[in-house]
């Protein structure tokens, strides 16, 4: 059951990747269902002894199995259209935040706040505390408040890099001298993992992300301390 459950998503924390695992589910069953009917007619063609001329060349058949995958496809390409959109869209955004990659780190900038700047480093396998995930723990976490919408705005100082959080559906390049920019809307609190998903030189598996999520008190008192400082 363990090696089951590492081959699927991971549990998700933002709306979208809810939408992403249900758009997934849903391509699943239409590739099953036609897997399941295409093997079914195989093994009635290979036991059946007879054949039919209307069968074998009719214009009929032909227009159906033409139009049937065209509306199949209209069903895959709709939702798709859809959560394509939604994935590039920002609804008032409380907080931005600017991430830039570097190689072989990430530094993260809070735009809407004076000198509130940081780079997370991987912490090494010799320095961990227990419990601490190996590859993917940093010295310093990027804090976020819990329900709140949040835009990101990626770039990169030197490579292509990409900023990737699995469990909130979210993957985009950080490309020099491009902002792209994405929304975060975490569900619940926690800590949450991603790592750079663009093969950026020898040590691209060396530059983990991880987010922390908090309350909105707890992240007031974190901008009260990172200003004092």
């Amino acid at each position: 059951m363990t090696q089951w459950g590492q081959m699927g998503f991971q549990d998700a924390n933002s709306p979208l990747m809810e939408q992403l695992i249900f758009f997934h589910d849903h391509t699943m069953f239409i590739l099953i269902t036609i897997l399941s009917l295409v093997f079914y007619i195989t093994i009635l063609l290979m036991v059946n002894e007879f054949s039919s001329l209307s069968i074998t060349e009719s214009q009929k058949i032909e227009t159906i199995w033409t139009i049937i995958p065209s509306i199949i496809l209209l069903f895959l390409a709709l939702p798709s259209l859809k959560l394509l959109y939604l994935l590039d869209e920002s609804i008032n955004p409380l907080i931005t935040i600017k991430a830039l990659g570097h190689q072989w780190y990430w530094s993260y900038e809070y735009s809407d706040f004076m000198n509130i700047e940081f780079d997370a480093y991987m912490i090494p396998s010799n320095e961990l505390n227990m419990g601490s995930y190996r590859l993917l723990e940093t010295d310093h976490h990027l804090i976020m408040p819990v329900k709140t919408n949040t835009r990101m705005i990626i770039s990169s100082a030197d490579v292509i890099h990409a900023w990737t959080i699995p469990s909130m559906g979210m993957k985009v390049d950080a490309i020099p001298g491009r902002l792209n920019q994405l929304n975060l809307y975490s569900k619940r609190p926690g800590l949450f993992y991603g790592q750079c998903s663009e093969i950026c030189g020898a040590n691209h598996s060396f530059m983990p992300i991880t987010i922390e999520i908090v309350n909105m008190q707890t992240f007031n008192n974190w901008l009260l301390n990172m200003i004092n400082m």
